[in-house]
């Protein structure tokens, strides 16, 4: 399930377990079980919002006019009602605000089975980098199992009744490449595709409103926040669109674009 999605789909389930006899996990703590950081540790996040100002998913900035998120944070919206914030811990204020000239997302984008979630915006004028606003490198190879990785976002911190945080917020988590997180290990099975990477600490992951935003190892684009079994759930890791399987794809686009 996206993480765009998780949030109605938890209050359903909520709603219809406390019926009889509730049986809800609730995984209090994130991103999940995350920490406060700022800006200037993660210069290429950035919060893309609607032009009202309401933030909805991450995104993270390869070159001075170009944004990676995910496939699904783009299915609502018209390049014309989006903005994008750099530079700034707080996703309400400060920073830069840029507007948004086009967007695409991958033509096999498949929404049932989460397969190629990534996506390219263009902002509507170059940005100046600096130590706030620094694009990230993508990654053209897929780090080793159980090498340590970053995500961060301003997404809510449990997955039931939580509202997303103003601060930017990261969490420590280890790469599982696609092969074993389909394995018996864990508990996806063949959902995990090979345009997919995972990562997982007990406890620990991303949740609702951190999607399109990014997992970072050896300071390199790894991963886009894609989706997952609830949030931080014992057994289920985070589920990421692989930068590296999919890097062609986001290489040409950014320059046809």
């Amino acid at each position: 399930m996206n993480r765009l999605l998780l949030s109605v789909v938890a209050l359903v389930a909520l709603s219809a377990s406390c019926q009889g006899h509730p049986e809800v996990e609730f995984p209090f703590g994130k991103i999940v079980n995350g920490e406060e950081t700022t800006i200037d540790q993660h210069p290429y996040q950035v919060s893309i919002q609607t032009t009202s100002g309401s933030h909805f998913c991450g995104g993270s900035l390869i070159n001075d006019d170009t944004v990676v998120t995910a496939a699904h944070c783009m299915q609502s919206y018209a390049a014309s009602k989006l903005q994008v914030r750099l530079g700034s811990t707080n996703r309400n204020s400060g920073g830069e605000l840029v507007g948004v000239r086009a967007f695409k997302y991958h033509e096999g984008y498949n929404s049932k089975l989460m397969t190629n979630d990534v996506a390219i915006l263009k902002l509507s004028s170059p940005v100046v980098q600096t130590s706030l606003i620094r694009a990230i490198e993508l990654a053209k190879e897929e780090p080793e199992n159980g090498e340590k990785a970053v995500v961060s976002g301003w997404g809510t911190t449990c997955y039931f009744w939580c509202s997303s945080p103003a601060t930017l917020l990261k969490v420590a988590v280890d790469i599982v490449r696609q092969y074993e997180c389909a394995s018996s290990t864990y508990k996806y099975g063949t959902s995990v595709s090979d345009t997919m990477i995972c990562a997982y600490s007990e406890g620990k992951d991303a949740c609702q409103g951190d999607s399109g935003g990014p997992l970072v190892s050896g300071g390199k684009l790894v991963g886009v926040v894609s989706w997952g079994s609830g949030c931080a759930k014992d057994g289920y890791p985070g589920v990421y669109a692989s930068v590296a399987q999919l890097y062609d794809w986001i290489v040409n686009t950014t320059a046809s674009l």
